[in-house]
């Protein structure tokens, strides 16, 4: 996504705060960073008890999320030929549910953001893979376009450590389950 773009509905200090988050590796910045991101994705100061591992906030955060993902996977209506498609993401939504619920948060990061990019794929189909996709998510939704922005800025194959990529899915998590 340009960073002319995405200037016109976030402020700098957002997108310079998903960039610490991104490249940072002092716990403080990324924890700090993770606030700022979960304010220009609408969940503020919400966001911080669930962020907190001491709190239990996480448990309820997953099993939100998992009954309103796999509702929304089931309700998608799709033509035949992404069925498989969609039985996969099922599949794959389990799979995610039990890495998290086992704390492998490395494991469940790449996990994530491939059911996100299918469930996103299912719901608007090829046009998402328009580079203009970016753009058009952004306009009509201004709320998921920037989490769009959020999912299409996190590397693919992060190499971070778990409390990182812990943060990383609870962000994109808390946005999904109370969207």
């Amino acid at each position: 996504m340009s960073s002319e773009l995405i200037n016109q509905f976030v402020e700098k200090k957002s997108v310079d705060a998903l960039n610490e988050f991104i490249t940072s590796d002092d716990s403080k910045k990324i924890g700090e960073a993770s606030i700022l991101v979960a304010d220009v994705l609408g969940t503020g100061d919400a966001f911080v008890p669930v962020a907190d591992s001491a709190k239990d906030g996480e448990a309820k955060l997953l099993s939100s999320f998992h009954k309103n993902l796999l509702l929304l996977i089931q309700k998608t209506w799709v033509e035949e030929f992404d069925e498989e498609l969609k039985e996969e993401v099922l599949y794959h939504l389990e799979e995610f549910n039990k890495k998290m619920e086992d704390k492998a948060y490395d494991e469940a990061y790449s996990l994530f953001l491939g059911i996100v990019s299918d469930v996103v794929y299912l719901m608007f189909g090829a046009q998402t893979k328009n580079p203009e996709f970016d753009e058009y998510a952004l306009r009509i939704d201004p709320e998921f376009g920037l989490f769009w922005w959020y999912i299409k800025s996190l590397p693919k194959d992060a190499v971070w450590n778990k409390d990182k990529c812990r943060l990383a899915i609870l962000l994109g998590m808390y946005f999904l389950a109370n969207y």
